[in-house]
């Protein structure tokens, strides 16, 4: 048998140490979900009359707002070029009544899916795309007509006297060189472009018809939306729209669809967000909870697997991956009916965020607030610098509001960071002073009044 050898199949280690490039502690939730992407690369690999049995072990985190449930699944998603999607559990309605049904978040990823694939197949049509985009505007330039006829499209600045303009080969490759250098990139020429369908139409692209294989868009193409027009553009405008109007004619959207709803079946993840939302006791009985109720039971047969219909053709959500996430603050997942329950076999609780784990997002994180806020001001020629007691004090006001108030984790961060860099952001164009070192008497003072106003800092922290 095959063993895993590829470097593009990376270890359960490896994964979580890639997760803790971007998100801080939750030990537990990075290495369940590494060894559900794990457990992916092995299936592919296992004798093929076992391979259909394995159902991946769907996982779901249990923990407050803010500490890294939706993070980790999206950067899970980046690592496996995975077709990703997030919904939220409150949204979605029962069959029967009005609102979005569940099977529409099968019918979001294979877009998603759509969408990746177009943009790997991209890279592999692009250099001949680009020789057919400036083909088509040489010929807008110079439309075939007889030699005697032919008129230069521009000024006579733009003539090279030793160019016969009767010649339209040598004329050609004469533009075709002053294309190539940008010489013509402001000049204005008009362009035929398709108009996409109205809007208003795509509004109206209901459930039902979408799984009887109608578009409501492609409708509105054939009722005048799709009609072509002219623009007026430059010529550097022009490379862009007629590049990408050649990529599509080169793309064959029937392998692009079979590739895309191959990645959706086989390395999807479908993130379901508030759960706890549709967690409801079965002694309830109210309408709305029997609602929730409902949404549980509609959700149960594509996670367990069933087939969707799609625009693109039916997909089987059999091995598709499911993170659940939740507060679960007013309910817990033994709420949820046991059928749905028994889909979610992992479960794992993620801890709400300490003083200690503020300061390490604060500084270790690829794309940690401070070096956000230390590139943004940069723009404007202010460079900022924060010392070991600013940072050290950031993260206890961020600690101690969410212990007082509503804890909503990491977000806190954002709030007080942004009050306490309020001035220097409004400032910046005019500031004199390009150098300004933040430490923790600064931060003290500029959130100080806030602080010490309880009811002002339940009301802007």
């Amino acid at each position: 048998m095959k063993l895993l050898k590829d470097t593009n199949d990376l270890t359960p280690r490896e994964i979580v140490k890639e997760l803790d490039k971007y998100i801080i502690g939750q030990k537990d939730a990075k290495k369940a979900v590494a060894i559900a992407l794990r457990n992916r690369s092995r299936r592919k690999l296992i004798p093929e009359d076992i391979r259909d049995e394995v159902a991946p072990k769907n996982i779901i985190m249990i923990g407050p707002t803010g500490v890294g449930k939706t993070e980790i699944a999206r950067r899970l998603s980046k690592l496996c070029r995975a077709p990703f999607v997030k919904v939220e559990a409150s949204k979605y309605t029962e069959v029967g009544y009005v609102g979005r049904d569940v099977e529409s978040m099968v019918r979001d990823l294979v877009n998603i899916s759509i969408n990746l694939i177009k943009n790997e197949l991209r890279e592999s049509v692009m250099q001949e795309a680009e020789l057919r985009a400036k083909d088509v505007i040489l010929n807008y330039l110079l439309p075939e007509r007889k030699a005697s006829k032919i008129r230069n499209p521009f000024t006579t600045t733009t003539m090279d006297k030793n160019i016969n303009y009767t010649d339209t080969s040598a004329t050609k490759e004469k533009f075709r060189a002053l294309l190539e250098e940008g010489k013509l990139d402001d000049r204005i020429i008009e362009i035929t472009v398709t108009s996409n369908a109205s809007p208003m139409v795509e509004l109206f692209s209901g459930a039902g018809l979408e799984g009887m294989g109608v578009n409501l868009t492609d409708i509105g193409n054939m009722m005048g939306g799709g009609k072509q027009k002219k623009r007026k553009v430059t010529i550097k405008e022009a490379k862009n729209i007629i590049l990408d109007q050649e990529i599509e004619r080169l793309l064959d959207m029937d392998k692009i669809t079979d590739l895309a709803i191959e990645r959706a079946e086989k390395e999807g993840i479908i993130f379901i967000d508030e759960l706890d939302k549709i967690a409801v006791k079965s002694s309830r009985s109210s309408g709305a909870e029997i609602s929730r109720e409902g949404v549980q039971r509609d959700l149960l047969p594509i996670i367990e697997g069933s087939q969707v219909n799609t625009k693109y053709g039916p997909i089987k959500t059999d091995h598709i991956l499911f993170i659940a996430a939740g507060a679960f603050h007013m309910s817990k997942p033994s709420d949820l009916i046991p059928e749905l329950q028994g889909r979610f076999p992992i479960r794992v609780e993620l801890m709400s965020l300490t003083k200690e784990d503020f300061i390490e997002i604060l500084t270790q994180p690829k794309n940690a607030l401070t070096i956000q806020y230390k590139e943004l001001l940069k723009t404007e020629g202010i460079e900022i610098n924060f010392d070991e007691k600013a940072i050290s004090t950031i993260a206890e006001y961020a600690y101690n509001v969410n212990s007082e108030m509503e804890n909503i984790g990491a977000r806190r961060l954002q709030t007080i960071m942004e009050k306490m860099l309020e001035d220097i952001s409004f400032n910046a164009p005019d500031m004199e002073e390009k150098t300004i070192e933040i430490d923790g008497t600064f931060v003290k003072d500029a959130l100080k009044d806030i602080v010490e106003n309880i009811d002002l800092s339940k009301y802007i922290l």
